[in-house]
């Protein structure tokens, strides 16, 4: 029996599997292989790399950690858990594998602008679209920049994005703005123009982006959508976990939730979507894993 079955293998996962096999048990990630760090072409923000290091570079530079003190890593897709408490079953295609303790990492899936799929995948390779002002506003400093997005949503991006340069638009994904008046004052106060869409990305490149509005093509040097995202708790309700208004699971300071035995870290939780608060959630949840399991039996060698 594995002491703990971790469902993602991004950086909450690896990190937390990194962590209980330092402990000395048992751990296997199940990973789907679509992380969100696989699309960043470059971080700049995160700790220790001054240079910067690709998403997919970092995830198999942590891969590599967690096999050195072997822990398990399958490519795989978790389609079913049952069972609560010490006493889980988890299937990923080769049957009930029997497990103490499941840890979710499953993170969200951005919501996309209207844009074709090979176009986006390029966009993102070169910067030209982007999904994270958080992670990477500085890289768009003083650039021409549009937020495909509207509401308090968009707004509040393109406010965010309005302290790194001047040149904001924000472009509704629809034919109509879902900007009240007090919304398109505070837009104006800000020097944000508005744009109406309906918004479709038809062209991406290391030159810039063109978003074409109801006939009307717009340049930009970068794109941001502000859509949202959806939560992967697909598996977290099937096992009974309670999850808020938005999706997200609930946790504890620890991390677990309200199923005894199953635990929830990184975005699938709600907080600051980053690689490195994921991985610090990573880091507590593997620690209060082992502490759990330790109350039920001895961790002796």
């Amino acid at each position: 029996m594995l002491d703990c079955l971790i469902v993602g293998g991004g950086p909450a996962g690896l990190t937390a599997a990194i962590y209980l096999a330092r402990f000395h048990l048992r751990v296997r990630i199940v990973d789907a292989g679509n992380s969100r760090a696989l699309w960043i072409p470059t971080t700049h923000n995160h700790a220790g790399f001054p240079d910067g290091i690709s998403g997919a570079a970092l995830l198999h530079r942590m891969q590599q950690q967690a096999q050195l003190y072997k822990s398990e890593i399958i490519t795989g897709h978790v389609t079913r858990i049952t069972g609560e408490n010490g006493a889980f079953c988890v299937d990923y295609g080769e049957g009930e594998v029997p497990c103490r303790t499941v840890l979710l990492a499953t993170g969200v899936v951005n919501r996309r602008p209207d844009i074709a799929e090979n176009l986006h995948e390029s966009a993102l390779k070169t910067g030209a679209l982007r999904y994270c002002p958080i992670c990477d506003g500085y890289e768009v400093t003083d650039k021409n920049v549009a937020v495909i997005g509207t509401g308090e949503r968009g707004l509040n991006e393109a406010i965010f994005l309005r302290e790194f340069t001047k040149d904001v638009t924000l472009i509704s994904p629809d034919a109509e703005h879902s900007l009240d008046d007090s919304m398109m004052q505070q837009a104006h106060d800000m020097q944000i123009k508005v744009v109406k869409g309906p918004a479709r990305i038809v062209s991406a490149d290391g030159g810039g982006v063109i978003v074409r509005c109801d006939q009307e093509d717009w340049s930009f040097d970068t794109v941001y959508p502000a859509l949202g995202s959806d939560v992967n708790n697909m598996l977290a309700k099937m096992a009974g976990a309670r999850c808020n208004d938005l999706g997200c699971i609930i946790v504890d300071a620890h991390q677990r939730t309200s199923v005894p035995g199953l635990y929830a870290a990184g975005d699938v939780v709600i907080g600051l979507d980053q690689i490195s608060h994921a991985m610090g959630e990573g880091g507590v949840a593997a620690t209060t894993i082992r502490n759990d399991l330790a109350k039920s039996r001895p961790l002796l060698r």
